[in-house]
């Protein structure tokens, strides 16, 4: 899977990266509002984990900002990409800004890195619908393992 991870917390962020290419994820990743805005909108992924206390970026000082801004904008032009909230704001109201905003999912830090993970596969496999394997031609994508076979034979 393609993951970008919006995360201004370098600690965790590393971790994070790590956890998540070990289990076989390419993951990009953006620092800040700007960053994450522009990163998302530079190529298609698989699904973004976000952080929703982001500075603003470089030229715009150090406020504070929102990743719940870059999820609206990627809202507001028809991106669909599966959106897990990873954040430390974790009360009810919250939780429910974030879904509302167009999160798929939401979960609170601290959190385990397996259940990040878990969520995450939920939230992509909910958006690609049912289907198990994709067929193109002679090509065909299993899903839950996740391969590639050609003509049957794996690749």
């Amino acid at each position: 899977m393609r993951i970008l991870l919006i995360e201004d917390d370098v600690v965790l962020r590393d971790v994070m990266v790590r956890s998540l290419r070990d289990a076989g994820h390419r993951v990009d990743v953006a620092g800040s509002v700007c960053e994450g805005d522009h990163a998302w909108r530079l190529q298609s992924r698989d699904a973004v984990l976000l952080d929703l206390n982001l500075p603003q970026g470089p030229g715009r000082g150090s406020s504070l900002g929102s990743g719940l801004a870059v999820l609206r904008w990627a809202r507001d032009r028809g991106d669909r990409t599966p959106v897990l909230v990873l954040t430390a704001r974790n009360r009810t109201d919250e939780r429910i800004a974030g879904l509302n905003a167009g999160a798929d999912d939401y979960l609170g830090k601290p959190f385990d890195l397996a259940e990040v993970e878990a969520r995450l596969r939920a939230v992509v496999r909910r958006t690609q619908g049912t289907q198990g394997q994709v067929q193109l031609g002679a090509l065909a994508l299993d899903r839950a393992a996740p391969r590639f076979t050609l003509q049957g034979q794996a690749l």
